[in-house]
């Protein structure tokens, strides 16, 4: 953990961890996560890892906000094309839905249009095997 963010308000409130998100085992789950385009950073064929380690890190109850950065004309990557459909394909057989999806109203100017805003819930009881 960084001790530096100690000096900063409200450090009380917050922490700064340097991690493996995939093999992090927190002591307890979090009420909410928010995935700042993570998502698109990681070669498709984990992102079903990423789905599963989600669903692990969250209280049963907790949500997830995603910040969805859609890109669907692009060779390679990261960050790699993906789309709202790519995040329902993972997190939907794991019990989340979608409650809310709109645009980015303060998207950067070279990313407007391009960003959408997604809040998750877990409909269901299901759990990720992880």
């Amino acid at each position: 953990m960084y001790q530096w963010s100690s000096s900063l308000p409200n450090a009380d409130w917050f922490s700064f961890l340097v991690a493996d998100f995939f093999k992090w085992r927190p002591s307890e789950p979090f009420d909410l996560i928010f995935d700042y385009t993570f998502f698109c950073a990681l070669d498709p064929s984990m992102r079903g890892a990423w789905a599963e380690t989600v669903s692990r890190l969250l209280k049963p109850d907790g949500e997830l906000i995603t910040l969805i950065y859609l890109i669907s004309d692009q060779e390679g990557g990261p960050p790699y094309n993906n789309t709202v459909a790519d995040y329902q394909n993972v997190l939907e057989p794991l019990g989340f839905k979608a409650v809310w999806m709109e645009d980015n109203e303060l998207a950067i100017k070279p990313r407007k249009g391009f960003e959408k805003l997604g809040r998750w819930k877990r409909c269901g009881r299901r759990q990720s095997s992880l």
